[in-house]
């Protein structure tokens, strides 16, 4: 019997992964440009002061190593810049230290999607691991409850994807807003971070589809084999 990670699973996602590629490119150029043009405020700072106005002087900011390991940490209640976001003085390290800061500015207002994705985070590690391999040894050895149950946990993750969506968009919305409102980023300007955070949606947008795409073959596969 063939396995089930073939041509036609490629045919299924393959819109996502094209979408992908395109979405990565254009992160990279868009976030080049950006970089090349100068911000009055390092990243660290612009955060700073973002997070400030908004009374949440007790968040942290840490610098870490890596590129674009950029996050916020609601647990420790830190926002967590790589080097080059932390210390440059350009449009791309204020739209992603801004962009991270307005994950701060959800959880300091209780952004309901936000406390979703987080309760979802242990499911959807486990379901995108162990669930891959629970659908392949229930295929190969014709365990049908589980591949089923992989089905189930791999579901995690496209609920993890679904949910992460608006809580990206919405992080992406209030830093528009605040480097907007604050002055943080000069009007002509805006439009250059507007570019990056946009794009880097696009990257989200990709991954949800690819995972959507992947759970509905399965589904269909499966789903075939039990009818014949």
């Amino acid at each position: 019997m063939p396995m089930f990670f073939n041509f036609e699973l490629l045919i299924w996602i393959a819109p996502a992964i094209l979408l992908g590629l395109w979405a990565q490119w254009r992160v990279k150029a868009t976030y080049a440009a950006a970089q090349q043009l100068p911000a009055p405020l390092s990243g660290a700072a612009a955060a700073r002061h973002i997070l400030d106005s908004a009374g949440l002087s007790s968040v942290g900011i840490e610098q870490i190593p890596g590129q674009l390991s950029d996050h916020y940490d609601s647990r420790e209640k830190v926002l967590r810049l790589s080097p080059e976001v932390y210390q440059g003085r350009t449009l791309a390290a204020v739209g992603i230290a801004a962009h991270e800061s307005g994950h701060a500015l959800q959880d300091a207002h209780a952004y309901a999607p936000l406390a979703i994705r987080n309760a979802a985070v242990p499911a959807a590690s486990f379901g995108s691991g162990i669930g891959i391999w629970m659908i392949v040894l229930g295929f190969i050895f014709h365990f049908s409850f589980l591949a089923w149950a992989g089905v189930g946990l791999f579901a995690c993750v496209v609920f993890f994807q679904l949910v992460n969506l608006p809580v990206e968009f919405d992080a992406s919305r209030r830093a528009k807003a605040q480097l907007d409102a604050l002055g943080v980023v000069p009007r002509q300007d805006q439009q250059h971070v507007r570019e990056v955070l946009n794009a880097a949606a696009w990257t989200y947008v990709a991954g949800t589809l690819q995972a959507v795409m992947t759970l509905l073959y399965f589904i269909t596969r499966f789903g075939g084999n039990n009818r014949s």
